[in-house]
């Protein structure tokens, strides 16, 4: 059955939260097997779509545990032939527990739809954040905050041996307070190795060895936090071009035009993480310990 119903978490007071606790704590699947399935969440309104379903407001019956529910349909997962990719993602995304990553929670299956049961982030997408900003951007604190943020969760994950690999304002998330969730972990490979060849994410974010076809390893997504960092700053990514070719060539070339308004500290950053070869680049751990992210955020 659908209901409609609108929640405030801002509203919730220390004691309702204890209570709400203590409530989860006493749920059958509190730190027990247990067979979820449709019958233990209520949908609410849409909350997005996406190209193989939507996304629900959802609340746990017993519990009353808010989630954002991603349904989707088998017949276009088989159709896109995507099945072995979302189960990559739901392996990796499940094992992520940290503060700034969006947490999976549980999934389930029924003849016709797969369910995944995510943690809301109830500000949604920061791409439209980013796009309602004054002159289409963030300020230098702004960026810096979340830059550092990012930077946190993608330290998290390669300590874990995975690399994001789809770094971009549309997969991240904005929680009411503020903070981003980074989330969909579609494009994302969990490997010892660390070692990959495949191409894959967004054209504007491409790294240099994913173009020209090299092996690569966990600094691709030290790149696209130097495009990430770009766009927020300057509302648009770096290297867009009319054409693919003309992307891929000025991808190579490392062809940065820095608009006058961003700071010295803003575009040392970003310089150090678009470098070539991929060796050069600072890590994430540098990124959060960078005089600008510092000077920012205070």
């Amino acid at each position: 059955m659908m209901e409609v119903f609108e929640t405030n978490d801002c509203d919730t007071t220390s004691s309702e939260v204890l209570m709400k606790t203590i409530k989860i704590m006493q749920h059958p699947a509190y730190e027990n097997p247990y067979e979820w399935s449709t019958d233990d969440f209520e949908l609410g309104r849409a909350l997005g779509r996406g190209k193989f379903g939507r996304v629900y407001l959802a609340r746990e019956r017993e519990t009353g545990f808010m989630v954002a529910m991603k349904v989707m349909f088998k017949s276009e997962l088989t159709k896109w032939n995507v099945e072995k990719q979302l189960l990559r993602e739901i392996e990796i995304q499940s094992r992520l527990k940290h503060p700034h990553i969006l947490r999976l929670f549980t999934w389930f299956h029924d003849d016709r739809r797969i369910y995944l049961a995510l943690e809301l982030a109830a500000q949604g997408e920061l791409y439209k954040h980013l796009k309602a900003a004054p002159k289409g951007r963030f300020d230098e604190r702004r960026s810096a905050r979340y830059v550092s943020q990012v930077a946190d969760a993608l330290n998290y994950c390669h300590a874990n041996n995975v690399i994001h690999r789809d770094l971009k304002p549309e997969n991240i998330l904005l929680t009411d307070d503020d903070n981003i969730k980074l989330a969909d972990f579609g494009w994302s490979a969990h490997t010892n190795s660390n070692k990959r060849k495949t191409m894959c994410g967004t054209l504007d974010y491409l790294p240099p060895e994913m173009v020209d076809g090299k092996m690569y390893n966990d600094s691709v997504d030290q790149w696209c936090l130097g495009i990430l960092c770009y766009e927020f700053l300057v509302g648009n990514p770096p290297f867009l071009s009319p054409t693919m070719q003309n992307t891929y060539d000025k991808i190579l070339r490392v062809d940065i035009v820095y608009p006058r308004h961003l700071s010295t500290g803003a575009i040392n950053l970003i310089s150090k993480l678009l470098r070539i070869p991929s060796s050069s680049r600072i890590t994430l751990r540098d990124v959060m310990n960078h005089p600008w992210v510092l000077q920012m955020k205070k």
